[in-house]
């Protein structure tokens, strides 16, 4: 998938694996550039996240997750892929809270105008992967906000954060065999759609559950 969003600041080299197991271990201890660390690591995909479930206002969820994270900190035990599913989960937390607070199930996001490469496959789910991952990240997210709620995090969680189905499972708080089906029918959904594009004079914004 083609990124748009940087993971750190410009001049400074993302942290690989055990440089997030290190951070993490410091930051726990209380070092703030580690934590600066961590924080730069895991935004850009926390804001991601929180992108499809509450559109322009996930922003606001990231900062909200981050303050949890800082409090509850001192406190966690595990390496940095825990640290990091725990962080989705506080996002995931504190985006059902703004949900609730607005009354709404989630907060709409356009799909972009422009033309969906054509995928190499002939259709179906393949086809759908294939075009998320040629897709921008912001046009990915636009395009899995169209889903239902439920296939729109697991979807977004599994095919582009790269979740294995263990922690998307733990994310979402559902049984794998419940993500794995939320995972297949998303994509069967997404492909139903890049159908109805393909179509003369079809646009594909007309998705059903």
């Amino acid at each position: 998938m083609q990124q748009e969003e940087a993971a750190v600041q410009p001049g400074q080299e993302a942290a690989g694996p055990r440089d997030l197991s290190t951070a993490l271990r410091d930051a726990v201890r209380g070092d703030e550039e580690s934590f600066r660390v961590l924080y730069r690591a895991l935004t850009p995909e926390l804001t991601r996240y929180a992108r499809v479930v509450v559109g322009d206002d996930a922003e606001d969820v990231v900062s909200e997750t981050w303050l949890q994270l800082a409090r509850d900190l001192p406190r966690f035990r595990g390496d940095a892929g825990r640290f990091r599913t725990f962080a989705l989960v506080v996002a995931r937390n504190r985006a059902r809270d703004l949900l609730r607070r607005k009354g709404a199930r989630v907060k709409e996001v356009a799909v972009p105008a422009e033309q969906f490469p054509e995928p190499r496959s002939g259709g179906g789910v393949d086809a759908a992967e294939e075009v998320l991952e040629a897709l921008s990240t912001e046009r990915a997210i636009a395009f899995i906000a169209t889903l239902p709620p439920a296939q729109a995090e697991a979807v977004m969680l599994r095919i582009v954060l790269g979740m294995d189905t263990a922690d998307t499972s733990a994310v979402l708080g559902r049984r794998q065999g419940a993500v794995r089906m939320a995972v297949s029918r998303g994509l069967r959904q997404l492909a139903r759609t890049l159908e109805q594009r393909q179509r003369p004079g079809g646009t594909g914004r007309d998705v059903q559950e």
